[in-house]
């Protein structure tokens, strides 16, 4: 099983998915990211799906757990680099991955972050 890279970045977490997502791929980034978010003090979480060419049901839902797991920790998530037909392919699945922050790339997701951070209290 491939482990997925967790890079720290000042307050923030970049998630780096350089691997294909199967179903333990998954689970182990779920649990290593919680532990980090955790034990790093993360305010914000990018995580990178740019090379993702094919998402299942349940690695959308998944992503969904993710970044609502992020958020009871305190930490903003965001998803960045969806392909096209991955986005298609969460449509047909019915998985509108309501309440994830998307954006097109890592430079708008860190800005999205910043903008998101600074508005909260």
């Amino acid at each position: 099983m491939d482990r997925v890279p967790i890079l720290k970045l000042g307050d923030l977490l970049l998630v780096s998915i350089q691997v294909d997502l199967d179903d333990q791929t998954v689970l182990a980034l779920k649990e290593d990211l919680a532990e980090v978010v955790v034990a790093r003090g993360a305010r914000g979480v990018i995580i990178d799906i740019s090379v993702v060419e094919i998402v299942d049901s349940f690695t959308g839902r998944m992503l969904a757990t993710i970044a609502e797991m992020c958020r009871l920790l305190d930490a903003h998530a965001v998803v960045v680099g969806m392909r096209p037909a991955v986005a298609i392919t969460l449509v047909e699945l019915g998985l509108s991955l309501g309440g994830v922050r998307t954006a097109l790339n890592l430079e708008r997701g860190v800005a999205l972050l910043d903008h998101v951070r600074g508005a909260a209290p």
